[in-house]
């Protein structure tokens, strides 16, 4: 029994293998092998077994499908060929809003980052890689020497859809150290969660849309004066800082 049922399955890869196909005047294309072919009628049956039934004079053409079942399982191998790439880049801008909980402050928070890694982790069209960046925070209204924020975050970045599918919802995370880039402070971590689209542009590029959150921590430079002393009292002091920033960020894989 076992042996006639392997025997019927590769009768059956054959016939796929070998199969014809059928195209009729308007366009509607068959494929199958055919059963039987007059001048009257065309009877085709496809793979599942179903046969159907056509006057001849409907048929427009029959073919011998020369695709083998080896071709076939190489075609589906090189769809999206162009995400199985070793290596790629990304382009990341981001805008939002900053928040200084130790000051009770609010600004406006910018970024760019490159990024450099894979293109399609373990084919599931993950983005696994890091970069450097540059992200700033403005503050209106304060110090000339207290109003802007500036770092440079060397960081280790994952981008990876939520499904593997042309278009699918994206997550992502970001781990580093923020490098300051002004003297008055000093950096530490850094961190950014991100949820949202990617689009597929072609089978080498896409799009990403989406909302994120991030974390810098910092150090700043200040001056205090204790109470009730002389003013040559006066010493620096590292405070430490928050900064939380929330916004839109859009990535380019290419």
């Amino acid at each position: 029994m076992k042996k006639q049922f392997v025997l019927l399955f590769m009768l059956c890869v054959a016939m796929a293998a070998q199969a014809e196909l059928v195209t009729l005047k308007n366009g509607t294309q068959i494929r199958g092998t055919i059963v039987v072919q007059n001048d009257e009628v065309v009877i085709v049956r496809e793979a599942s077994g179903a046969r159907y039934q056509y006057p001849r004079a409907e048929v427009l053409s029959i073919a011998e499908e020369k695709e083998t079942v080896q071709e076939k399982e190489e075609e589906v191998k090189t769809v999206g060929l162009g995400h199985q790439k070793k290596a790629s880049i990304a382009l990341e801008a981001g805008v939002g809003a900053s928040v200084f909980p130790n000051d009770g402050k609010a600004g406006v928070a910018y970024s760019v980052d490159l990024l450099v890694g894979s293109h399609n982790l373990a084919d599931k069209r993950i983005f696994v890689g890091g970069g450097v960046g540059y992200h700033g925070d403005w503050l209106g209204g304060q110090p000339k020497e207290f109003n802007s924020y500036s770092f440079l975050p060397v960081q280790a970045v994952l981008r990876m859809p939520l499904i593997v599918q042309k278009h699918a919802p994206m997550f992502g995370v970001s781990l580093g150290y923020g490098i300051a880039l002004s003297k008055q402070y000093v950096g530490g971590l850094y961190a950014d969660v991100l949820f949202g689209y990617r689009y597929e542009i072609s089978s080498k590029t896409s799009l990403g849309v989406c909302a994120n959150l991030s974390f810098q921590q910092a150090r700043v430079t200040v001056q205090e004066t204790p109470l009730e002393t002389l003013p040559e009292a006066v010493y620096t002091n590292q405070a430490g800082r928050s900064i939380l920033r929330a916004g839109l960020k859009m990535s380019l894989f290419f």
